[in-house]
């Protein structure tokens, strides 16, 4: 295939990964090792090493959580059915009454499994995902007031997010097993509404363990040509990582535009992925 790349950015990287080869394009002089903030695409590397914890035996995605309200375990959190606001100061709601986004979540998920891990998260996230895969120019920086915000407080590169990707599209490896990776990408808490921040409410809005799940939501993202068992997250400073295993096919970006500046990458990024194989 080939890749063109007339994004309405200054700078910017993509890469389209199969189990063969990888390809990629460039904007403004952007080159495959330059760092980009990654913003929610942190949530892919910090599911991984949740993940990472549930196989080793560390931790159980059912238990209940530290400070995670009445009876909410890794699962809702995870799942973002926890009932957790997006940000402080919202309010909290009952777990498993709709699919409600949130940062606040994933905080109090990383702070378990560092518990649990008997570390730092940072640590955690290097040692069970971040080395493993080889992703030595991505980590975890101040970012908003948070300092190593495991929500969205890394910063990577195209490369690196390539490393992600190729992990991601082989179920996994070698970081969790396949069986508790094919559990991850399916639907938790099924039937929950709620908003994909930025691209729309969705009845149901489905999700994984972390992954966001394309299935039937239009419009999207990804495009329309990705199967509905693609999965993967956008960050809201331009990025994106999805995963097709129906079209055995991965996309990564990194760009020097917010998502919601101008709306431009929900009128860009679904055309242009949908230019890309289906299955």
């Amino acid at each position: 295939m080939t890749l063109e790349l007339d994004w309405p950015v200054g700078r910017a990287g993509v890469a389209v990964v199969s189990p063969s080869e990888v390809e990629t394009a460039f904007l403004g002089g952007v080159t495959g090792d330059d760092r980009f903030e990654v913003a929610s695409v942190t949530k892919l590397m910090t599911s991984l090493a949740a993940l990472a914890a549930v196989e080793s035996g560390r931790i159980d995605l059912d238990q209940p959580v530290p400070d995670g309200g009445e009876g909410v375990t890794l699962r809702h959190l995870l799942a973002h059915a926890g009932g957790h606001p997006f940000e402080p100061p919202g309010r909290a709601r009952p777990r498993e009454q709709r699919r409600i986004y949130s940062n606040v979540g994933f905080r109090i998920l990383a702070e378990a499994v560092a518990d649990a891990a008997g570390t730092t998260f940072a640590s955690w996230l290097s040692t069970s995902v971040l080395d493993p895969l080889g992703m030595t120019a991505t980590e975890l920086v101040h970012r908003r007031g948070i300092d190593g915000d495991p929500a969205a407080g890394a910063a990577s590169t195209l490369d690196d997010l390539t490393r992600l990707a190729r992990c991601l599209l082989d179920k996994g490896a070698p970081v969790v097993g396949p069986d508790l990776f094919a559990e991850a990408t399916s639907v938790q808490f099924p039937g929950l509404a709620g908003l994909v921040p930025g691209v729309g409410r969705f009845d149901p809005c489905d999700w994984g363990l972390g992954f966001e799940l394309h299935d039937g939501k239009r419009p999207h993202w990804m495009g329309d040509r990705r199967s509905p068992a693609a999965f993967g997250h956008f960050g809201a400073s331009g990025c994106f990582l999805w995963v097709d295993p129906d079209a055995a096919l991965a996309a990564a970006a990194v760009t020097d535009r917010d998502f919601d500046n101008d709306k431009w990458a929900m009128a860009t990024w679904p055309g242009w992925s949908d230019r890309l194989p289906g299955a």
